[in-house]
């Protein structure tokens, strides 16, 4: 036999394999502690701990991945830190209180958004490290996101109940949408060109979402989650935010939503929203007490879309979901009341 033909299977195995395969990390913010804890996805293990950071709160990358992005809710700083030793490099004092942040695509700014009266959104120049300046917007902020076309930030506000759009080019308020409850986690689905059609919006006592067309700038629907399962947000006192966690996955084929009321997430189709299919997360099982809820908060996948990583705030974990087959496939204990968690795609 031709050696040419001899090794043709383990040519053509060798060829549909990946190019190179990606480096991919999780990353999640203790908001009660003072580390963030790294998740490698290959194996749901923690390969890091990087310690030190005091009520972190949002957290992003640099295009990069060498620096990670922290706000750090101690001391109202934006902490940067060396991603391979995981020691800071510098802090940056912003203008207050800081809460969620997001890096442009470019990774020339990190946008701080301003839990403080009468709101602001702080943008920080990465390459000088320094805060360049501040933009007033209405009401304190919350949550902040910088648009996947990189043309705006999207922003939230609780107290004001406003959802703000800023144009990254001028530094200035696009729109404003005001709502009937307060703005929490947002996740948006793109067009075929790469820009914005729509904002999922969670809402304050509300235990589901809103849905906003960005071209027309107004809220077209409302979804409410499934009342099945329940039982569970009144004793973790979460009632107000029944619903904190959501986000597209990246491959823009499904929406997931986390519920405190039901103790788990919901999946849905887009751009149909039909409902797909639900996932339990753990329930905290404690002598004389009925089960508490893991209390599940922020999402972010891997960049396959297969995985879908969830903060369990009550539970001092993170549930691995496989998102073929809505199914729990690992819980992965991290620290004291984990929040904010962010997927780092090493190039």
């Amino acid at each position: 036999m031709p050696t040419s033909i001899r090794y043709l299977p383990v040519l053509l195995a060798l060829a549909a394999l990946p190019v190179c395969a990606q480096t991919v990390r999780v990353y999640v913010t203790n908001s009660a502690g003072d580390s963030i804890h790294v998740i490698d996805p290959a194996t749901n293990k923690v390969v890091q701990v990087i310690n030190g950071v005091e009520a972190a709160h949002g957290i992003d990358f640099s295009p990069d991945g060498q620096r990670v992005y922290v706000s750090n809710e101690a001391d109202s700083t934006l902490e940067v830190i060396d991603r391979a030793s995981g020691k800071t490099m510098t802090k940056i004092r912003l203008s207050g209180h800081p809460n969620n942040i997001s890096a442009t695509k470019d990774g020339g700014r990190v946008v701080v958004g301003i839990a403080e009266d009468p709101g602001a959104l702080d943008v920080i120049d990465t390459r000088a490290l320094k805060l360049a300046r501040t933009i007033p917007v209405n009401g304190r902020l919350h949550n902040v996101y910088v648009t996947p076309d990189n043309k705006y930030v999207v922003t939230g506000s609780i107290r004001s109940k406003v959802l703000t759009v800023i144009d990254l080019r001028t530094d200035q308020i696009a729109w404003e949408l005001k709502l009937d409850e307060g703005v929490r986690p947002m996740t948006m689905e793109v067009n075929a060109d790469g820009s914005t059609r729509r904002i999922f919006a969670q809402l304050s006592n509300f235990n589901g979402f809103a849905v906003v067309d960005f071209a027309a700038r107004r809220e077209v629907a409302r979804v409410k989650l499934p009342d099945e399962p329940g039982g569970f947000g009144v004793i973790e006192r979460r009632t107000d935010a029944p619903s904190h966690g959501i986000g597209v996955a990246p491959d823009g084929k499904t929406l997931w939503v986390t519920s405190i009321t039901a103790n788990g997430v919901f999946a849905y189709s887009l751009p149909e929203l039909k409902l797909l299919g639900f996932v339990a997360l753990p329930e905290l099982r404690l002598p004389g007490r009925q089960p508490i809820s893991a209390v599940p908060n922020w999402v972010t996948f891997t960049p396959d879309s297969r995985l879908l990583y969830i903060s369990n705030a009550a539970a001092r974990s993170v549930s691995a979901i496989d998102t073929r087959t809505l199914k729990s496939v690992a819980t992965i204990p991290v620290g004291e009341v984990p929040k904010r968690i962010n997927t780092l795609v090493l190039p």
